[in-house]
């Protein structure tokens, strides 16, 4: 697939590492192409780099890898996404009562947000759920982490659980776009262990089943 990544920070560089070599022809969407930091990463991750409007309007799939505050400008100047799959990965995330938490909940949530910027777009909420250290790699991990995903197209979230499973992830379908409210929360889960309760970054959530009573 045809995959641009909008923004090159830490999240959209560990998507890009992560895609490496699992082909797919990935162009990082950032305001100066040419610049020498980003072209080193390009090469790193074996990607190709565009402004953010031109890495768009040729991708099949668009990440937005943007901190939120940043967002709603950056994505209403990528253009034209009808008929795209768009993967939200962000959090909206600022201080709330003297503390990091979400800007928006309960009876909204920044997926539901993004699709209203790109009505005629098919949004999935994911990406949002872990540092991007294990984004980047899924190396020493004893299981296969769990990714979350919301979203109102079912086509759309299968080739998005496609690309989630090249990233290393066990896909798992939360439902339509309504369901980021719950998904953005459980993003705070990670960030409380990973930042404040001294957990660290190298970990991530998994999935784990009872196996069957095969003699039963």
């Amino acid at each position: 697939m045809r995959i641009a990544i909008i923004g090159k920070g830490n999240v959209g560089s560990a998507i890009a590492y992560g895609l490496k070599g699992k082909r797919h022809s990935v162009t990082l969407g950032v305001r100066n192409p040419q610049a020498a930091a980003t072209q080193e990463l390009a090469v790193a991750a074996g990607a190709r780099t565009a402004s953010p409007q031109d890495a768009a309007a040729a991708a099949d799939i668009v990440i937005l890898a943007l901190p939120w505050a940043a967002a709603e400008t950056a994505v209403k100047a990528l253009g034209d996404l009808s008929g795209k799959i768009v993967i939200d990965c962000t959090n909206p995330l600022g201080m709330v009562d003297g503390s990091l938490g979400l800007t928006v909940g309960h009876s909204n949530s920044g997926g539901e947000i993004v699709q209203g910027w790109l009505p005629s777009s098919h949004v999935v909420k994911t990406l949002n759920q872990v540092g991007a250290e294990v984004m980047a790699d899924k190396s020493g991990l004893p299981l296969r982490p769990v990714m979350f995903m919301a979203g109102n197209d079912d086509i759309a979230k299968t080739q998005v659980a496609a690309l989630l499973t090249d990233l290393g992830f066990e896909a798992f379908d939360a439902g339509d776009i309504t369901r980021a409210r719950i998904l953005e929360p459980y993003a705070l889960v990670w960030i409380n262990q990973a930042l404040l309760r001294g957990k660290g970054r190298n970990w991530a959530f998994a999935a784990v089943s009872r196996k069957e009573n095969q003699d039963g």
